[in-house]
């Protein structure tokens, strides 16, 4: 390799993303970068899975409790905190371990951002009367007509998406699927290895995503303390992308009497799997990755080697 080595490690909830990174820094000098869109948030502990006190000091971590559960964080501002975090560990000697499972970001983070024009107000307020008029399908026909690609990629009754791909056209004179074709993807200044955990058996998954759930809900403090704690605040609601979380949305519903402790846990559970599947159909759409069984009692062993095999 003509440039230095970070190692993505990736892999659906529960598939022991974390406990495999720290093994790996205890074998190989390494610091850890969440790639967690949950992680991020503060006063957020117990319903992200985040690493214990022990575990951050036993090993650095980066771009864990940045936010407060107020703030919005961005693909672009994870890029951007990532490209820093990352060329700093580097510079240290020592080796990035990009650990999560928000496939988002690390599609941002390895295709780039596109440079598409900011929203305007006042064009969307004048789409906005359209589709009050006229409906979104009638939108989502005008969009076929200028852009045949995005249209057909779209649902006729996706109005963010379809709004926002006519705010483009008018806003530029050009198609985005024209636009999105003309750009390049920038390069990375580092090689990126990507490593999948991914179970050989769903069930087996879906049986820890219950389990750890369940804890979640037993602990003293637990999730719903947590969650008491932030509903306490005058400041935070349910529309919040933090609040929107898996497993805060449904112990916020809860405490607001609107479900039963069992549909709670129920609805927490089905989300958590349903969050796995999506991040297992992201995964398999990078041909490149190096995939580990995660039920393998040596898969971290296996990562090791596969790194060390790129170091030594």
């Amino acid at each position: 390799m003509n440039k230095p080595l970070a190692v993505a490690i990736m892999g659906p909830t529960a598939s022991g993303k974390t406990a495999a990174a720290l093994a790996i820094a205890a074998a190989i000098p390494a610091e850890i970068v969440s790639v967690d869109s949950a992680l991020v948030y503060r006063g957020m502990d117990i319903g992200t899975a985040k690493p214990t006190a022990d575990e951050r000091a036993a090993v650095p971590h980066h771009l864990i409790d940045i936010l407060d559960p107020s703030q919005a964080y961005s693909v672009r501002q994870f890029r951007d905190d990532a490209l820093r975090v990352v060329g700093e560990i580097l510079a240290r000697g020592r080796l990035p371990l990009l650990v999560g499972g928000t496939m988002l970001y690390f599609k941002g983070l390895r295709d780039g951002l596109d440079e598409l024009p900011q929203a305007d107000p006042a064009l969307r307020a004048q789409l906005d009367m359209e589709i009050a008029r006229h409906g979104v399908t009638a939108l989502h026909a005008r969009l076929c007509e200028l852009d045949p690609p995005t249209g057909a990629r779209l649902k006729p009754t996706d109005t963010q998406r379809i709004q926002r791909a006519m705010e483009i056209i008018l806003l530029t004179g050009q198609p985005m699927s024209a636009l999105l074709a003309q750009a390049a993807p920038p390069e990375l200044p580092f090689t990126l290895l990507p490593v999948a955990l991914e179970p050989s058996e769903r069930s087996v998954l879906h049986a820890r995503i219950a389990e750890r759930f369940d804890r979640m809900l037993a602990a003293r403090p637990g999730l719903l303390d947590e969650v008491a704690a932030l509903r306490a605040r005058s400041d935070l609601h349910p529309g919040l992308p933090s609040i929107r979380c898996v497993g805060y949305r449904q112990a916020w519903e809860y405490l607001d009497g609107r479900i039963t402790r069992d549909q709670l846990r129920e609805q927490g559970i089905a989300a958590t799997r349903q969050l796995a599947k999506r991040q297992l159909t992201w995964l398999r759409s990078m041909d490149d990755r190096i995939t580990i069984d995660c039920l393998a009692h040596d898969s971290t062993g296996q990562i090791v080697e596969q790194i060390r095999s790129l170091v030594d």
